[in-house]
């Protein structure tokens, strides 16, 4: 009965996305392609003296989006730091700085990793003029990054790859903005609160008073979850009935975490005129995404135990109203994207859940990735997986027109290493210093044992990937862990970043051709496999012996 229900949730998620896939991913296909600036976005470009039909280089465009994201990070960190003197500030004291530096680096990455507890550290107008700023144009700005490599294919050795400024605004304006006035709505009907009435104080039928907290919660609600950003507005995130009052509710909001990367692959194939590699690309990223989901579902209906064997499954850290499989869905959403939000607590699934887990953060979120993020990762693989199939076969190394040389590789290697080198390094750095390591293990970890390292595996994982969930227990707001976690944020999303406008550069620069006879088919069966094997091969190996000490050794 319960895989009954898993199939049941499963096919409601993926019919709405089925539905979505071809007009949202035309209709951003044909946002990014536009010669026509909307008046609102003229005056823009003119207020912020933006020259909007000139295209940049990789290097021009990698420094806009340094300097916009610096500028942002900066903002919000003086937000923080001066939120006592703010309106709406809920009588709050400003942010500490090591935790302020984490919060606005966790932001701006597009991560929004929480060591705090937000009902009790941020006040209103840091939500809404701080952080979900952050949420928009952060997704926006791994739209736009994606977009960029995409005419990197498209280009016939221009080496422009477009204009920053105009490809953020309009993934804003006219992508995310739209869709989140609308999602707003459906929550609003739904249920979640938007109210700037501050606490509430009620009195109980046993007696006693409870403080109900309010807030502006589903404008913020909506953009975590479209952006793939996943910071809760209560220290509870997506289980705090305020944020996700119910079962449909729950469902819908999966949707809203896959829909945009998924419509992407459509429009990246409208953008290169080829369907036939980008319906690979969809193939594998579905695969693994459902591959995630059974494994997710199927170790937590094992009866492990007797309380597990008479709930039918293992129900401890789950909202009722979700279930394991509302939880199970909605983790294997959350961790295939970069939207870190959580509906329950990961830190009491069961450990081969726990390993499931961080095996799809470690996939490279490609399934299918973050807003951006996942359409850009995935595309890198797609070249390793062509230039080692073309040699392999004797076909050239071409896609889409454009040969695949040493530099491209040479690119597209260190991309692949970025995650794993940062989040090794973290937790091997933290672990050599004594005094780090005997304040993980006293005060971060719930326990000093295979459960306490599984918690410190997920967190260094979580903020290297710019994923940004936890596991309920570990406490990650000391002076250590705000400064390093930020830092691995900071540099797991802008060193990939630079690396993947690097690549868009060098394929700029190439002359298209039209000849691709003797090239390596995309469209089979065999590419696929061949995708989906290199995507395991990167991740499973790199990280097995962590997960020996950690979710494995727990599991066993």
């Amino acid at each position: 009965m319960q895989w009954l229900a898993a199939l049941t949730a499963l096919l409601t998620v993926a019919v709405a996305i089925a539905l979505s896939y071809r007009p949202l991913g035309d209709y951003m296909a044909w946002v990014f392609t536009s010669r026509h600036h909307l008046g609102v976005e003229r005056l823009i470009y003119r207020l912020c003296r933006i020259n909007a039909n000139q295209s940049q280089s990789w290097k021009a465009y990698l420094g806009s989006v340094l300097a916009f994201s610096a500028a942002g990070m900066l903002v919000l960190y003086l937000l923080q730091r001066l939120q006592a003197w703010l309106p709406y500030s809920l009588g709050l004291p400003p942010v500490a700085p090591d935790l302020a530096f984490n919060t606005a680096a966790s932001f701006v990455g597009n991560t929004n990793w929480q060591s705090y507890v937000p009902e009790h550290t941020m006040g209103y107008t840091v939500q809404m003029a701080g952080l979900a700023v952050q949420s928009f144009v952060s997704a926006a700005t791994g739209l736009a990054v994606a977009i960029a490599l995409v005419r990197g294919f498209t280009a016939r050795g221009t080496g422009v790859i477009g204009n920053f400024w105009v490809d953020m605004t309009r993934a804003n304006l006219r992508i995310l903005l739209p869709l989140s006035i609308i999602a707003t709505i459906i929550l609003l009907l739904g249920g979640v609160p938007q109210n700037f009435s501050g606490d509430t104080v009620i009195d109980t039928l046993a007696g006693g008073s409870q403080t109900l907290p309010g807030g502006p919660v589903a404008s913020q609600e909506t953009i975590k979850m479209l952006g793939t950003n996943g910071g809760g507005f209560f220290n509870a995130n997506s289980a705090h009935p305020f944020e996700n009052p119910s079962a449909w509710l729950n469902l819908f909001q999966t949707y809203m975490l896959l829909v945009v990367p998924f419509a992407s692959i459509r429009t990246f194939g409208r953008m290169v005129h080829d369907h036939r590699l980008a319906r690979s690309m969809l193939i594998c990223m579905v695969a693994l995404l459902l591959i995630a989901y059974a494994s997710l579902v199927g170790f937590e209906l094992a009866n492990g135990g007797a309380a597990a064997a008479d709930s039918h499954g293992a129900l401890e850290g789950k909202e009722w109203r979700f279930g394991i499989i509302g939880s199970m869905i909605f983790t294997a959403a959350t961790t295939g994207t970069t939207g870190g939000a959580t509906n329950s607590m990961i830190g009491s699934f069961t450990p081969l859940s726990s390993m499931v887990a961080i095996l799809h953060m470690v996939l490279g979120e490609v399934s299918p990735g973050g807003v951006g993020s996942g359409l850009y990762t995935l595309l890198v693989l797609v070249v390793i997986v062509i230039f080692i199939a073309g040699l392999l076969l004797g076909r050239s190394p071409v896609i889409l027109g454009k040969r695949v040389g040493v530099r491209e590789m040479k690119i597209a290697a260190l991309v692949i290493l970025v995650m794993p080198v940062l989040a090794l390094a973290g937790m091997a750095a933290s672990m050599a210093i004594p005094p780090i390591r005997a304040e993980i293990i006293d005060y971060s970890m719930s326990q000093a044992n295979a459960q306490g390292m599984t918690e410190f595996i997920y967190a260094f994982v979580s903020a290297a990937i710019n994923n940004g969930s936890a596991m309920a227990g570990f406490s990650a707001n000391t002076p250590w862990l705000n400064i390093v976690l930020g830092i691995i944020i900071l540099l797991g999303r802008f060193l990939v970043i630079a690396l993947v406008l690097a690549m868009a550069g060098s394929f700029a620069s190439q002359p298209r051709s039209v000849d691709r006879d003797g090239h390596l088919p995309v469209g089979r069966p065999t590419f696929v496999i061949l995708l989906i094997a290199l995507v395991v091969f990167i991740a499973v190996p790199t990280f097995f012996p962590v997960l020996t000490v950690g979710p494995l050794a727990g599991g066993l």
